[in-house]
């Protein structure tokens, strides 16, 4: 483990897998489980930083392939790395370009030294090796910092998914032996699809690299929540119990609710602002869509439950006339209430799991959840 960073155990569930820990880092501890919001491009869309930290976030995510494209890692080092370019002064992780793989597979080749983009902006070409992507994230400066994976889609052939888990296996060791700073922690990133004897043998070989934490990633990428979840549950007990567990690009409630239980600590998602800025709102259990004329009129907050910093001042009517109107406060009022839901979310499990009652609490909010999607808001 880096000496700038320490993960430490508080309490662990006696009839799950939930934990509650602190991981340190050099720019302040995160507390354990947490939801971290993204800023893709060096910002949570919407809002400031000020407004992030108002959510109760602790952490914000930046993606190394964007910022690369636009303005440049160069540029961010030039002017004082993520933090001071974005005036986040908390925990920052960077992605490392590995989801790209996926997501922009029209747009990439791929091959055993690390994947060509043309850019989806202006057609150039950008390079990422496990160490060009290493490069990048120190210039940026990020706290936490991912390995360059191969990110496989759903479905994909047995054939497919071992080729990416020998892949990643090998650009985690590059990666491991061309970090250069010590003040960021490198994550290894578990892949496999959807075959459980490919994610433990990925599992243990990134764990036998000793690394200050680890990522679940390949998941959420359009197979069954069911999946997903069966998926989870034979990998996160093959991680090191003493380092920090990420699943990558997981955000709905009864997401969040169910892989706590099954160990996982961080998670990040661009959901609650993406839906914010859609017009929906998280509600205890649901969502609320703010175009819904009778909503002009309500009075209350958007959920009673909720200490954000909107649902303290502002009604629900207030909201949803702004939605209407398209202004663009409307987008940044739901985006904190989207993440403050979320980082809420986490913190309730958090506090039921230090204080011995999360398998009750999470019965009980899968029971809402439950009951909530079966409505119509």
């Amino acid at each position: 483990m880096m000496p700038a960073f320490r993960f430490q155990l508080q309490a662990v569930c006696a009839k799950t897998l939930a934990r509650a820990g602190r991981f340190d880092t050099p720019h302040g501890p995160i507390d354990t489980p947490a939801f971290m919001p993204v800023g893709t491009q060096g910002t949570v869309k919407a809002l400031l930083p000020a407004d992030v930290r108002a959510t109760g976030a602790q952490c914000v995510l930046a993606n190394t392939y964007h910022l690369a494209q636009r303005p440049g890692a160069e540029i961010i080092a030039r002017l004082g790395g993520l933090h001071r370019f974005t005036g986040w002064r908390g925990p920052m992780l960077t992605d490392s370009g590995g989801f790209q793989v996926f997501s922009l597979d029209e747009l990439r080749t791929l091959d055993d030294d690390g994947v060509t983009f043309r850019s989806h902006l202006d057609g150039r070409e950008l390079r990422l090796t496990p160490e060009r992507a290493l490069e990048l994230q120190e210039q940026l400066g990020a706290d936490i910092v991912m390995q360059l994976d191969e990110c496989t889609p759903y479905p994909c052939s047995y054939a497919t998914a071992a080729t990416a888990v020998e892949r990643t296996q090998r650009w985690a060791e590059r990666s491991a032996r061309a970090q250069q700073r010590t003040d960021q922690a490198l994550f290894g990133i578990v892949q496999g699809g959807m075959f459980p004897d490919l994610r433990e043998r990925s599992a243990r070989g990134l764990a036998s690299l000793d690394l200050p934490g680890y990522a679940i990633g390949g998941l959420s990428v359009g197979e069954p929540k069911e999946v997903t979840m069966a998926v989870l549950a034979e990998t996160t007990p093959l991680l090191p119990l003493d380092r920090p567990r990420y699943l990558m690009g997981v955000g709905a409630p009864q997401d969040l609710v169910r892989a706590i239980g099954l160990g996982v600590d961080l998670f990040d998602c661009v959901l609650p602002t993406r839906l914010a800025r859609n017009g929906a709102v998280f509600r205890r259990g649901g969502r609320l869509s703010l175009s819904r004329a009778e909503l002009l009129t309500a009075e209350g907050p958007i959920d009673a439950t909720c200490a954000c910093p909107v649902c303290t001042t502002h009604s629900l009517g207030y909201l949803a006339s702004l939605h209407r109107e398209r202004e663009p406060l409307a987008a940044r009022l739901a985006s904190i209430h989207n993440v403050s839901a979320l980082v809420q979310l986490v913190q309730e499990a958090r506090a039921a799991i230090i204080n011995g009652t999360f398998a009750d609490w999470q019965a009980e909010r899968l029971r809402t959840l439950a009951a909530a999607r079966s409505l119509v808001e």
